[in-house]
């Protein structure tokens, strides 16, 4: 990025607040995700030049620097009040609902500016009407002083910490620091409570609700917290949805060799878990692995947000069943869950009408590995993910988290299930590296480190690990043992054997072939 750039994006006019940025922080360049052969978005000189998403009847530019935001809020209070039961009322047709939005925010901007008139005899000019009723317009159907990051191509990560503190993590892996989202924390917890309030699955931000996930509109995923020390809040953006085997070995996320054996292994229906810490790609592997599913396989997915987006990636799965977590409301039934709310377990349940050939329990953070568990004892072919330092300890954790379903729930019993009904474990690995002499500016890497099995093991341990592929410092796991116990199934579903032991054979530590 040259200086001009880096200056022009540190003046981005998305706010239009009299606060200080804050000091600069130096951001890191990183190897992200790309689609082969996808061009690199144009780097605007400010969010002004951004396309936005949004009706093709608005014409409206970006908001000004200038935008008066309490101005906003008051007209965001009257366009609600003017579209009874359409804001946050679930109304199927969006477009038909925002076309409303526009012209309702239309016929007040007129009736302010005639009462301004007669008052003052001052006028607004055109840009800055139209930069006013855009701003109008992302309060109340969009993300506000969020809407130009989360419209900019480059972005994939937003970082908020109280209303002041804002980090942006871009897709060639820099980081800045930008101005404030709202004037004051109060102001940012009443739009995140009107953000979520007006999700199609409404959930509440308040200090008896105080923990938010939500999947937006354009399938980005915001998580806001109330029991930090400020407001927090995290959008993270998806901007890889097509993604195969192939892409990631391009990428150097994985070897050919990995790659051939995780494709045989979703097409011999193993399951698979596949674990790493929080950024390390996790999400894109699961999609990459469901891409090897055949397509006319009906698949089930259950997650509290929706992120892998199977149904919305065209001509590669003919019917995909989505379920997704509801939190529910008001009275409480007679087994204690409040009205409409529907749990993992509640769908993983339902699921079993809908003729599902393979069920995804996409993210296993707590009593839902029960629900994984459960899935993987009803069929073949699961993938889930979860939050680990490595494979080993990934079973561990699952173990834990099961535990959490109740006291019904021992030790023993999880250790036997997992090690009759999870195949592999795949470990994602991601590491920073400086790359220059005041740390400021680094690369991260993201590959898969190691894949170990996962099978039956003498009591009172109960599980047995055997390292498939083992960790090599600063590159892609190599082979190192063959799994006895799916190899069969493995090689008859393509797996190119003769290429696995080659690999073993040159990598392995003296001492031979186990």
């Amino acid at each position: 990025m040259s200086e001009l750039e880096e200056r022009e994006l540190m003046d981005l006019p998305m706010f239009g607040s009299d606060k200080p940025a804050g000091a600069r922080r130096p951001g890191r360049v990183r190897g992200g995700f790309r689609v082969p052969g996808e061009p690199e978005p144009p780097v605007p000189a400010s969010v002004s030049r951004v396309v936005p998403i949004r009706p093709a009847h608005a014409t409206a530019p970006r908001p000004a620097g200038d935008v008066d935001w309490a101005e906003v809020a008051r007209f965001r209070g009257d366009v609600a009040k003017r579209l009874p039961g359409r804001v946050g009322g679930g109304v199927a047709d969006r477009a038909e609902e925002e076309a409303a939005g526009w012209s309702v925010i239309r016929q007040l901007l007129e009736e302010d500016t005639a009462t301004s008139v007669a008052r003052t005899g001052e006028l607004r000019s055109p840009e800055a009407q139209e930069a006013l009723a855009q701003a109008i317009f992302d309060s109340v159907f969009r993300l506000g002083r969020l809407q130009p990051l989360v419209d900019d191509p480059r972005v994939e990560n937003i970082l908020v910490y109280g209303c002041d503190r804002v980090v942006v993590e871009y897709a060639d892996g820099s980081m800045r620091q930008l101005l404030p989202v709202a004037d004051s924390d109060a102001d940012l917890v009443g739009f995140i409570a009107f953000v979520a309030s007006r999700a199609d699955n409404p959930r509440s931000f308040t200090p008896a609700h105080p923990s938010l996930n939500l999947t937006l509109a354009d399938g980005s995923r915001l998580a806001a917290s109330l029991e930090t020390g400020r407001v927090s809040l995290v959008i993270r953006r998806h901007r890889i949805r097509r993604v195969t085997l192939a892409d990631l070995v391009e990428w150097g996320s994985l070897s050919e060799v990995m790659a051939d054996f995780l494709r045989a292994a979703v097409r011999a229906r193993k399951s698979i878990v596949v674990s790493g810490a929080q950024g390390a790609g996790k999400t894109t592997l699961v999609r990459a692995l469901c891409a090897e599913i055949p397509r006319m396989e009906i698949v089930g997915t259950f997650e509290s947000e929706r992120e892998l987006f199977l149904p919305e990636i065209e001509g590669q799965h003919a019917v995909v069943f989505d379920w997704e977590m509801r939190a529910g409301s008001g009275e409480r039934s007679e087994d204690g869950s409040l009205a409409g709310q529907r749990t993992t377990g509640s769908q993983v349940t339902s699921s079993f009408r809908f003729r599902a050939d393979r069920q995804i329990v996409g993210e296993v953070l707590g009593a839902e590995a029960m629900d994984m568990i459960k899935v993987m004892e009803s069929g073949t072919g699961s993938i889930s993910t979860t939050h680990a330092a490595n494979a080993r300890l990934a079973v561990h954790k699952l173990i834990t988290c099961a535990m959490e379903a109740g006291p019904h729930v021992s030790h023993d019993l999880v250790s036997a299930k997992l090690a009759a009904t999870l195949d592999l474990v795949v470990q994602m690995h991601s590491e920073i590296t400086p790359i220059d002499d005041f740390g400021q500016v680094a690369q991260k890497r993201r590959y898969v480190s190691e894949i170990v099995e996962v099978t039956p093991g003498e009591w009172p341990r109960g599980i047995s690990f055997t390292t498939v592929f083992r960790r090599v410092p600063g590159q892609c796991g190599v082979a190192d043992t063959r799994p006895d116990s799916i190899w069969d199934d493995l090689v008859a579903a393509g797996l190119d054997d003769v290429a696995f032991e080659r690999e073993a054979a040159e990598h392995h530590p003296p001492g031979g072939l186990r």
